[in-house]
């Protein structure tokens, strides 16, 4: 049992180090659950084919809806031109001065209207380089700027999020993505806020000893390729107006929101119950549909809106689909991993190691999904192994304690956006690389706005529901 354990740790360190290495996560994740398999003494093979796989095959078939039709929907607002009017609208509303807080607002509000958030790392770069030039403000603080708009509060904390992490927690809880609404705005206010502070504390440190926009410490890395991706990125077509581009992100909030409260309560779901169906529980779909009508609904509306250019959409559709790809089998690739994790005898003494701590069910399942989550360096797959592995047991000592299942929701979905956020993330190496800086240049702010702060909201909030209860 000793060496599975010891198995068990290993794998996860080789993971997080060929993570760290840029060795993509779909061939890491299987290279590190052989690792597991061979100190367990379990075969090889038959892990991989029926353990591995099938969990892989789970995820996508369950999510890939979402993120298919999300890469599509991100890849429209760019070459409509829409993405690109919004963050000039928003500029122009806060103000060139406020180069921080503009492009902080506009990444949210991408993130929070169902672009993928990917994709709108690369929307936002070219603007962001062109505020932060105007404005002289030192150029690492872009990918800190840019990740606390979308790795942070709109992708877990605020309540309707159509991002996947916000998803995840309701198919394991029965809760919709509106859950736990009180907590979330609180907690996505907080990040918000500490989070600006924060920036606008070092621009004024660094702006105080000298640097600027094109000082040598913010200097563009040699493997940096941004400029060019910008350029390749130009919109083809453009907006009729301000107002328009606007409409397709208040489609998947109206839309979502819509559902979530209203249409789908009124109908009739019994027919789930039926074999054909495979006898799932309503609950466990409602809110993965209702993010699924939002997204496709807003890519209706950008098609409605663009009908005279039907060529230069489809060749969105081509392209947003081929995007889909790599971030979900990414992803499902980790999930793989934590069954095989899972699959080994030595994981039953982890799990009621965790259990014995004697937390209650919201402490038990914070820590558990971050801690997965900083290990894999992924916020979606870190949760889905966690759930997968102990989401029957938390639902059950949940209802024991008499916890509510829309405060487990929110501040677990939180919880996985913290730690996830370690450097060998590859959202993290993603955006360094997409803003042409390096780990020693920026990664100190973008820890402290990814990572510092809200773990820290995700403990206070926690503590604060342990006392008061849910809000």
């Amino acid at each position: 049992m000793a060496l599975g354990i010891i198995g068990i740790v290993t794998s996860l360190l080789l993971l997080v180090t060929l993570a760290y290495r840029g060795v993509p996560v779909i061939l890491a994740a299987p290279l590190a659950s052989v690792v597991a398999v061979v100190f367990s003494g379990a075969p090889i093979l038959a892990s991989y084919t029926e353990i591995f796989m099938p969990a892989m095959a789970g995820f996508v078939g369950s999510w890939f809806p979402v993120f298919l039709f999300g890469a599509i929907f991100g890849v429209l607002m760019t070459i409509t031109g829409y993405a690109e009017s919004i963050a000039r609208t928003v500029t122009r509303l806060v103000g060139s001065r406020s180069a921080i807080a503009a492009t902080i607002v506009t990444s949210a509000l991408m993130t929070y209207g169902g672009i993928s958030l990917f994709v709108v790392a690369f929307v936002m770069y070219p603007l962001a380089r062109e505020l932060f030039r105007v404005a002289d403000i030192p150029r690492r603080l872009i990918p800190a700027t840019i990740a606390l708009g979308i790795f942070t509060f709109t992708m877990t904390a605020l309540p309707g999020s159509p991002q996947v992490q916000n998803i995840i927690p309701g198919q394991f809880f029965g809760t919709g993505p509106f859950a736990g609404a009180g907590i979330g705005l609180v907690g996505g206010a907080l990040i918000f806020g500490l989070g600006l502070l924060w920036l606008e504390y070092r621009r004024t440190a660094l702006i105080r000893k000298g640097e600027s926009f094109d000082s040598p410490e913010s200097a563009l890395s040699t493997g940096g390729s941004s400029d060019t991706d910008g350029k390749q990125r130009t919109a083809t077509l453009e907006p009729a107006n301000r107002v328009v581009p606007f409409l397709p992100l208040i489609t998947v909030f109206a839309v979502n929101f819509t559902c979530t409260l209203f249409l789908f309560p009124a109908l009739d779901w019994s027919y789930l119950a039926q074999e054909k169906f495979g006898g799932v529980a309503a609950e466990e779909r409602l809110g993965l549909w209702a993010v699924l009508s939002g997204i496709i609904a807003a890519v209706l509306v950008l098609v409605a809106l663009n009908l005279r250019h039907l060529t230069t959409l489809w060749d969105g559709f081509v392209d947003g689909a081929k995007r889909s790809m790599l971030p979900i089998f990414s992803t499902a690739s980790e999930v793989g991993y934590g069954a095989v994790v899972a699959s080994v005898a030595a994981f039953a003494v982890v799990r009621d190691s965790v259990f014995g701590l004697g937390a209650d069910a919201l402490w038990t399942s914070v820590l558990s999904v971050s801690i997965t989550a900083g290990l894999t360096g992924s916020s979606s797959g870190g949760m889905t192994i966690a759930l997968n592995a102990l989401g029957d047991d938390l639902r059950a000592l949940a209802a024991q304690e008499d916890i509510s299942m829309e405060a487990m929701h929110r501040l677990t979905a939180m919880a996985a956006g913290g730690l996830d956020t370690l450097p060998h993330s590859g959202a993290v190496v993603t955006l360094l690389i997409v803003c042409g800086l390096t780990h020693r240049q920026s990664y100190k702010d973008l820890g402290v706005v990814t990572l510092v702060i809200p773990v820290l909201v995700v403990v206070a909030l926690v503590s604060l529901v342990s006392v008061v209860g849910s809000f």
